[in-house]
């Protein structure tokens, strides 16, 4: 129940790409301190709390293991009560890539196949309206070229219909058979598009190779080893634990910050809750070989083209499974995913060699696309300021 498009807001970037000239660059200070330092990303952070996000926490991590972090604003907009550097927040898609990181665990303990259709291992679970689970295959599922569309993936698109639905409980298989009910974006391979539907779908797939849940496998598998100990699974949980950021949502342009911390949300598509530390440790280690055999990284690391709308938003992003690269205005490429949640906004990056990353945690979504896409805009800045200068220095 995130954000119907969870990552990227869809028709809003084709309506207010032109808007991202408009909005001011995060550059860093020079002269201040040697490569990216607390003064640099401290800047950054602050210019994203001045745009309108209510609270913004932002990690760096060098080759040496050594983190900078910087807050800014407030983690509560009632109390001002200021931003703990540990708060809890909603990873939303980031999620994605955790999942990912299993299902190729399991192709490489020979449990699972990229190319093993989903009617192999759900039959009659995607059908109908076109929907062909024979033509799917896994790999597909992972990289968003399956054609299942997300028109029925359940959201919020007002104050009233969080305040009447955000306690609702809906299993994956509910979530699955809501998309059945509209027909694909394209035939399997033959386009990319964005798809939660997918992961939920993946999910059920872990859970019919392994007998166990997705989260159990992740907790098991990724979770436990890198010891991610304020990583969770809520559950039909609807709160945080604390520290926490309260997450908040402008749903009309001019209107208040709606509070839309509490939700029940835990799906394999992005429902772990998570803080900047071990999102960043997840990722290092990820990147850095601790997760995946050489050649399966390879494999997730092997990109196709997003779509027209998605690069608009995020010029020159490719996707993997599981991953997305971008290219560094410095030169080279950096790995990331990212999570878009009801109320909050994850960035965050990781460059080629694993040596610097960076993760930047925002509690505010905004509906309006010039909002959108200016808040995208600033957290682009630190994280390139972050790979960049760092990767100069070190």
């Amino acid at each position: 129940m995130r954000i119907r498009s969870k990552f990227v807001t869809g028709a809003v970037v084709l309506a207010a790409a032109a808007s991202l000239a408009a909005v001011p660059a995060g550059a860093a200070p020079s002269g201040q301190e040697q490569g990216y330092g607390k003064t640099a990303l401290q800047h950054d952070a602050d210019a994203i709390a001045a745009f309108g996000v209510a609270g913004v926490q932002a990690r760096t991590t060098g080759p040496g293991g050594r983190s900078v972090v910087a807050s800014s604003g407030v983690s509560d907009i009632e109390t001002n009560r200021p931003v703990p550097p540990s708060a809890y927040f909603r990873m939303g898609s980031n999620n994605k890539t955790f999942v990912a990181t299993v299902v190729l665990q399991l192709v490489g303990e020979g449990k699972l196949r990229l190319d093993d259709t989903v009617e192999r291992w759900l039959p009659r679970v995607v059908q109908g309206n076109g929907n062909r689970g024979d033509k799917i295959t896994i790999r597909q599922l992972l990289q968003h070229t399956s054609g299942i569309s997300d028109e029925g993936y359940p959201g919020f698109d007002s104050p009233e219909e969080y305040y009447a639905h955000r306690y609702d409980i809906r299993t994956p298989e509910e979530v699955v058979a809501l998309a059945m009910q509209h027909k694909p974006m394209f035939e399997p391979g033959q386009g990319w598009s964005y798809s939660n539907t997918g992961y939920a779908i993946l999910g059920l797939v872990i859970q019919k190779v392994t007998d166990r849940p997705w989260y159990e496998e992740v907790n098991n598998r990724i979770i436990r080893p890198l010891h991610l100990n304020h990583t969770i699974w809520p559950g039909t949980s609807p709160s945080l634990p604390h520290p926490h950021l309260r997450g908040y949502q402008r749903f009309e342009s001019g209107g208040p910050l709606v509070d839309v911390t509490d939700l029940i949300d835990a799906d394999a598509s992005g429902g772990l809750i998570s803080t900047t530390a071990d999102l960043d440790r997840f990722f290092r280690a990820l990147l850095g070989g601790k997760l995946l055999r050489p050649e399966l990284l390879k494999q997730m690391q092997r990109t196709v083209p997003v779509d027209e709308e998605t690069n608009q938003i995020l010029p020159g992003a490719r996707y993997g499974l599981g991953l997305f690269s971008r290219p560094l205005s410095c030169g080279g490429t950096y790995w990331t995913h990212g999570g878009d949640q009801l109320g909050y906004r994850t960035r965050n990056g990781v460059t080629d060699d694993g040596r610097h990353s960076v993760v930047v945690a925002m509690s505010t979504q905004f509906n309006q696309m010039d909002s959108t896409l200016g808040q995208e805009k600033l957290a682009h800045t630190l994280v390139e300021n972050a790979l960049c200068q760092e990767r100069t220095s070190g």
